[in-house]
């Protein structure tokens, strides 16, 4: 390895700042999903993925139902596949892992909230010892492609063919062009963070049968949610050993007046051309 420079401790003590001022952000008005009322739920079985449809203006509830289970969750603009969450930069303008307040923003040219987190059961937990925390946009999914580059066998209940499969069986693609689609996730009550030397680390989640995470749809939404293979994701993932649960999509109505969709970005897309 080089030789360190001279002012290397001085190098490393820099103060850093954030990329972004998240308090610049639209205000999330978490008043308008109050008094939520039971329209639908959809059971999502244990590895294995559901689609459902949501309208803007209702939540969306994710519930743990019988036992500790993570979900990887992806969203659509109902009427553009192309729309679609962007957690790379939903993580810059919210931080690592997301929770009341914070909004799942759709990518390029976009760039609009397609919902916002009204309500987390699971805020308590808060910052472990280890530097954990609940439901991330770090982790990309799990997937066949790693599975086999790691262990040589081919798996196929891993999140991305869940969410490939429910997606073509909601939209009546074919499978090669609904994985197109597929994309990063939100890690509904997966706890994870990164240790010491920069890994990714998970860990059990801390989630109990009853919690949920609610999403306020800002725009009509398409949601896709696997319940993950590896169940609390405490030991492992792509493969049939861990216990697994099922979990819910349920759609509540809101007592608020339909409010106008958030705009896509203004920017006039020129690129300085």
């Amino acid at each position: 390895m080089p030789d360190a420079p001279a002012d290397a401790e001085r190098r490393r003590a820099v103060a850093p700042v954030p990329c972004y001022r998240s308090d610049s952000l639209p205000d999330p008005r978490l008043w308008r999903a109050r008094d939520p009322r039971h329209v639908s739920v959809l059971r999502v079985p244990p590895r294995d993925a559901r689609a459902l449809r949501v309208p803007a203006g209702h939540v969306l509830r994710i519930r743990c139902v019988e036992g500790p289970q993570v979900g990887d969750l992806n969203l659509f603009a109902a009427d553009d596949l192309s729309e679609r969450f962007y957690s790379g930069k939903t993580r810059a303008l919210h931080g690592s892992h997301v929770t009341t307040g914070d909004r799942l923003w759709s990518g390029f040219p976009h760039l609009r909230p397609l919902a916002t987190i009204v309500r987390d059961t699971l805020d308590w937990y808060g910052t472990d010892p280890f530097g954990g925390r609940v439901h991330d946009v770090i982790g990309t999914r799990c997937d066949p492609y790693t599975a086999h580059l790691l262990s040589g066998r081919d798996y196929h209940r891993t999140c991305h063919s869940n969410l490939t499969r429910a997606l073509a069986e909601a939209t009546g693609l074919d499978p090669a062009r609904a994985e197109a689609h597929v994309h990063d996730v939100l890690n509904v009550f997966m706890c994870t963070g990164f240790d010491g030397a920069g890994r990714y680390f998970m860990k059990a989640s801390p989630v109990r049968p009853g919690d949920h995470l609610d999403l306020l749809a800002e725009i009509d939404l398409l949601a896709v949610l696997s319940a993950c293979p590896g169940g609390d994701c405490g030991a492992e993932h792509s493969s049939d050993a861990a216990p697994c649960h099922p979990l819910e999509m349920e759609i509540l109505a809101t007592g608020a007046a339909p409010a106008e969709p958030p705009p896509r970005s203004s920017y006039d897309r020129s690129h300085g051309l």
